[in-house]
């Protein structure tokens, strides 16, 4: 009984706060006052001299004097940081430096209001506005110092503030969005491996998302940028064949089937290369049919129906022959074996000091 008092007392509360809570409006005949309920954070005289402020404010707003409104906003976060007033106050501050095309301090003024006031009525526009400071910098706006000096484009802040966007509201549609940009302006920059990790993080976090064929593409041609060549190592070659057949088994309709199955395709034959040059040198300087096998038959299982796998087969088939020749065969765990009814092999003649 005891719980349950306290539950509904809990719940009591919060209705009373809700109700109790006031709502800063704004209009052109009566400029800012307090509606709707008693909650403002400040005692009377108090909100009178913060209303007083911010009918300063947007005066100076209206008449196009912006720098006097920021100056003027700015005390009201300064003297009454925990009113109803403030979280405007900063929000008002947003809108006045993006008008000056000042995007970094904007973005920091609304950042401050999603940090310190995340129950504010504007959340989600404000939301909105900060994925769209980072979408212009992404594309290449110029941040304005002072509101009339230009300084040079910086992806790197637009990632910055994607990344600050999918903090602020992970489960919104924007995260996901917000980490397709990250990826690409990474991608732009030729940070690699930090586009693969946003791409991942989309994927892992955002699986249901519309976004999350074109981020398992992504992925794979990613890692396929990496891959140098069949000489080299092949870790990035295997991660770009796993997420593109990965993307063709859980997307079998969508629009990129076509540029997967040629990524694909790209990169088995580049691992069944690697497969051919290891298989080659165990035969030519070792004279190792055993390792050589293996990995011609590994470079057939990887791309069966190709050139490399045809390749593979020819090299098979003279291991084969040569081991006749030399009365060698393979039991049935592929282990290397002596025919007994073969004719002996010749004995290779003892050279003396290496020359004769």
């Amino acid at each position: 009984m005891r719980q349950i008092r306290v539950l509904l007392f809990t719940i009591f509360s919060l209705g009373l706060v809700a109700d109790l809570a006031a709502e800063l409006v704004w209009t052109p005949d009566n400029g800012w006052k307090i509606e709707g309920g008693a909650l403002s954070g400040l005692a009377g005289q108090d909100i009178q001299r913060a209303t007083e402020i911010m009918n300063r404010g947007r005066a100076a707003e209206e008449r196009g004097r912006n720098g006097s409104a920021l100056r003027i906003y700015k005390k009201v976060g300064k003297k009454f940081p925990n009113s109803l007033f403030s979280p405007e106050a900063l929000y008002r501050q947003g809108l006045l430096r993006l008008k000056r095309r000042e995007y970094y301090k904007g973005f920091e003024a609304f950042q401050s209001v999603m940090s310190l006031y995340p129950n504010y009525e504007r959340f989600n526009e404000i939301l909105g506005t900060q994925f769209g400071i980072a979408e212009d910098l992404m594309n290449g706006a110029r941040n304005h110092h002072w509101g009339w000096m230009p300084s040079f484009k910086s992806r790197e802040r637009a990632i910055t503030f994607f990344e600050w966007v999918t903090a602020n509201a992970p489960y919104s549609d924007y995260a996901p969005l917000a980490l397709m940009n990250v990826a690409r302006s990474h991608q732009r920059l030729n940070n690699t491996p930090y586009a693969i990790d946003a791409l991942d993080r989309l994927i892992n976090n955002y699986s249901q998302s519309l976004l999350a064929p074109d981020a398992y593409l992504s992925l794979a041609q990613t890692h396929a940028s990496l891959v140098e060549g069949p000489e080299y190592d092949q870790e990035s070659t295997r991660e770009a064949i796993t997420y593109f057949e990965d993307f063709m088994i859980l997307f079998p309709d969508d629009p990129g089937l076509a540029a997967a199955q040629h990524g694909l395709d790209q990169m088995r034959t580049v691992f069944a290369e690697s497969k051919m040059i290891l298989g080659d040198y165990q035969l030519k300087y070792r004279r190792d049919y055993q390792g050589s096998r293996v990995f011609f038959n590994e470079a057939i299982t990887i791309f069966p129906d190709s050139a490399v796998a045809e390749r593979a087969r020819g090299k098979l088939d003279l291991i084969e022959t040569r081991m006749a020749e030399l009365g060698l065969t393979f039991d049935e765990d592929g282990k290397l074996a002596t025919d007994e009814e073969a004719p002996p092999a010749p004995e290779k003649r003892k050279k003396l000091l290496g020359i004769f």
